[in-house]
């Protein structure tokens, strides 16, 4: 195990507005973060280039990116396998869990925070789940969080014989507006999210998914333009 001092953290990172906001979170908080993102078939790049900038731009002491082929599992129109939903009204977004959901994704990104915590010393892992603005996901809520910490402290050497690991999902319980407001306190450029499911080859975002009509919401309630659309003209 590498001598890393206590202050250290992962942040899983996979570039959209929450996770930088987590990041630009645990960097207020004094914790030297180590980003890591995932590289598991998703059905675009575009959400790494993001997160290796974010990171970058923010100034984590390292970044990585792992590759496991989720999509060789199926079960998620996100790694291609049926299509994206579209046009969705806010009733229907949060009224049950979609064809987007990745099986067992954060369980198993999660995971492999935690071997990669393990190895530096690292005693918090960060990761943006949330509870109250969030697209039917069982993985983002809070009673999966506080298992999973459980887990870990059962499952690893700084659990046993250390003084145990935290993870923290400072997001949970912020509805996107709220989330939007904390991220602009903090500095975040959300002009370098990337937050789309089914963005164009150059990153725009397609304004009818999911994910792109809660950010919209989000910044519309926070009283604020998105930098991101503002980038690509969008008004």
């Amino acid at each position: 195990m590498s001598d890393v001092v206590e202050s250290s953290a992962v942040v899983l990172l996979s570039g959209g507005l929450d996770s930088a906001t987590v990041l630009a979170s645990a960097l207020a908080e004094g914790w030297s973060c180590h980003t890591l993102a995932f590289r598991y078939g998703q059905r675009h790049s575009v959400e790494l280039a993001a997160a290796a900038d974010i990171s970058r731009a923010m100034g984590a002491a390292s970044h990585r990116v792992l590759d496991i082929d989720l999509s060789a599992l199926g079960g998620s129109s996100l790694t291609g396998h049926g299509d994206i939903p579209k046009g969705r009204s806010e009733l229907e977004i949060g009224g049950g869990i979609p064809t987007t959901y990745v099986p067992a994704r954060n369980t198993v990104f999660l995971s492999l925070g935690l071997a990669w915590a393990e190895v530096l010393g690292a005693t918090r892992i960060y990761i943006g789940v949330n509870a109250v603005d969030y697209s039917g996901y069982p993985d983002c809520r809070p009673e999966f969080v506080r298992a999973f910490e459980t887990m870990a402290n059962l499952a690893t050497r700084i659990g046993v014989e250390g003084g145990g690991l935290k993870i923290l999902a400072p997001l949970q319980k912020l509805t996107k507006a709220e989330i939007v407001l904390l991220g602009t306190k903090l500095g975040v450029d959300y002009s370098l999210t990337r937050s789309c499911y089914d963005p164009g080859p150059d990153g725009r975002p397609c304004l009818s998914c999911d994910s792109c009509q809660l950010r919209m919401a989000g910044f519309r309630q926070a009283g604020m333009e998105d930098p991101l659309l503002a980038l690509f003209g969008i008004h």
